[in-house]
């Protein structure tokens, strides 16, 4: 990869991403994500190469320079948080392809995200409760949020929001998941046993 063109295809190629030139100058095009409008991807020319701005995780910034001379610390950027990457041949495609999808990772985090990974996760057969829920998202105290999350849930079929009871084992509300006893239902064909509206955690708790 050293033309600005294939960069900008790449950065365009995941979800919900456009291009910007929010300077009025051709020289600076941005890919950016719908609805945060965060930028994770800014190119521009210096020198007479084709760089590329990327944001990166503190603990792998120096990983990448140190990696690559072509990588260095951010022009024009926070030098902890952005990497610039020079496109001057010396680095693979795949590494400058991990490199934007690190940085389009880290700009479309958010709490919401994290929570529905982590529901994701929970296998057949077992529950999680909240606080498990919020502790494998990054935050113990959000159980909350985790609740708040499910109750929004996009997509039932691939974010198994069932699987999540309280921290007695109860299960949520019936219109959460469109009707009465729908969560009973769910985890019964499952192979959870389901009594007075409540789970056995000890033998159904999900031990990750």
């Amino acid at each position: 990869m050293e033309t600005r063109e294939e960069a900008l295809e790449y950065g365009l190629s995941f979800p919900n991403t456009y291009k910007d030139t929010p300077f009025h100058d051709q020289n600076w095009q941005l890919i950016r994500v719908k609805g945060n409008k965060k930028a994770f991807l800014w190119t521009y020319e210096l020198n007479g190469f084709v760089n590329l701005n990327v944001k990166v995780h503190p603990d792998n910034a120096y990983f990448w320079r140190q990696m690559y001379k072509s990588v260095i610390p951010g022009y024009h950027q926070n030098k902890e948080h952005w990497n610039t990457i020079i496109l001057d041949g010396s680095i693979p495609d795949e590494d400058i392809k991990r490199m934007i999808g690190e940085s389009y990772d880290l700009v479309t985090d958010s709490p919401t995200k994290r929570i529905y990974e982590a529901v994701k996760k929970i296998p057949k057969g077992c529950v999680a409760t909240y606080g498990q829920i919020a502790e494998l998202a990054g935050d113990k105290k959000m159980a909350r949020a985790v609740g708040n999350a499910l109750h929004k849930n996009p997509d039932h079929d691939s974010i198994p929001c069932h699987r999540v009871v309280n921290s007695q084992g109860q299960l949520a509300e019936a219109f959460v998941f469109g009707g009465v006893n729908h969560q009973a239902k769910y985890l019964e064909e499952e192979g959870v046993e389901v009594v007075d509206n409540r789970v056995d955690l000890k033998k159904y708790r999900w031990k990750y």
